[in-house]
């Protein structure tokens, strides 16, 4: 027969029994609301080898800014003094387009600027812009430059202002009319070719430079 105090032990022992089962089903619960452990927080900033990347392509960018600019410059230089070499060329074309090919006076007997013509505003005729004794300087033709003082010059023969370091060089020849290509003496034949060549030296550069060249047939 169970004594009382055996009895009272086990309802002590059932209590204790389910206390713990209670105790162990709340922290079940608390881990499962908490999830796993989180991984430690990162520090805010940037690692080593961001910022070396950062730095690699900001530098890449820079420098194809950099290298864009000079072409475009270089691009813009080139344009610019196209366009006035082309602009020096036709000066001399639209002065000698209505000049006949030979002096009213002397004919195909003289070739070269009479001695009554000292100067370009005394020229008349297309003979006359190839020069006398080989051209200035023993260059075939004539040069106006501003380096001599005498150019460039425009179409109605006034010498263009602020035109440093360009240079026409203009010569007169007479070529067989049946291959312009083929230059012959002067005054052997009654075709004659005009030609003009564009210089420009800049500050920086070591000797002139051909720009552009324009050549036509005299139609006169």
């Amino acid at each position: 027969m169970m004594t009382l105090g055996t009895c009272g032990r086990g309802s002590a022992d059932v209590a204790r029994a389910g206390a713990a089962r209670r105790l162990a089903q709340t922290r079940s619960a608390d881990v499962r609301r908490s999830g796993p452990p989180s991984a430690p927080a990162r520090r805010g900033g940037f690692t080593l080898i961001e910022t070396a990347l950062a730095t690699v392509i900001v530098g890449v960018g820079v420098l194809a800014i950099v290298s864009a600019q000079q072409a475009f410059h270089q691009q813009n230089y080139w344009s610019t003094h196209a366009a006035a070499a082309e602009r020096l060329g036709n000066e001399i074309r639209e002065m000698t387009l209505n000049l006949p090919r030979h002096d009213p006076v002397t004919g195909t007997a003289f070739w070269g600027p009479e001695a009554n013509e000292p100067w370009v505003a005394d020229y008349d005729d297309l003979d006359d812009f190839d020069g006398g004794d080989g051209g200035a300087g023993g260059v075939d033709g004539l040069i106006f430059s501003a380096a001599l003082g005498n150019g460039p010059i425009n179409a109605r023969r006034e010498i263009i202002a602020n035109m440093e370091g360009w240079a026409q060089l203009v010569s007169v020849r007479n070529v067989d009319p049946f291959d312009i290509t083929s230059v012959q003496p002067d005054a052997s034949t009654d075709m004659m070719m005009v030609e003009v060549i564009i210089t420009y030296q800049g500050p920086q550069d070591d000797e002139p430079r051909e720009m552009t060249r324009v050549s036509w047939i005299a139609p006169n």
